[in-house]
């Protein structure tokens, strides 16, 4: 059974089993919200303040399903395949990823390893 156990800012995610427990993943505590991710990515004509949906634009990769994002396999300005996956999301025990509809240029990544994401929230864009 998994748990994530949150000790001085810092999550822990640790798997146990007949008495041992294993250390699975450890990273810093995120906040729920993804403005700090978004700020970088915001266009210059663009309210500093915004929040990420605001700046996500129709064309972005939403979330299929409430989650915890594990992993951000691309970066901003990454060339990406159509089908190749840019973002992990963590749901009832089973990692879904979640991957580009199309081939181009990674423009925006509006989320970040460890946050909550909600189904429809948006998680990136492809240019």
């Amino acid at each position: 059974m998994k748990y994530k156990v949150t000790l001085n800012d810092k999550v822990y995610e640790v798997e146990v089993e007949k008495g041992e427990a294993i250390l699975v993943d450890e990273y810093e505590r995120m906040a729920p919200v993804a403005a700090p991710v978004a700020a970088p990515v915001a266009q210059a004509a663009a309210p500093a303040q915004a929040a990420p949906a605001v700046n996500a634009s129709a064309s972005a990769v939403k979330a299929p399903l409430p989650g915890v994002v594990v992993a951000v396999k691309a970066q901003v300005g990454q060339a990406v395949k159509a089908g190749e996956a840019v973002v992990v999301i963590e749901a009832m025990k089973m990692e879904n990823e979640i991957v580009a509809p199309v081939a181009g240029t990674v423009k925006a990544i509006y989320v970040q390893k460890g946050a909550s994401v909600q189904t429809d929230a948006p998680l990136f864009e492809i240019a």
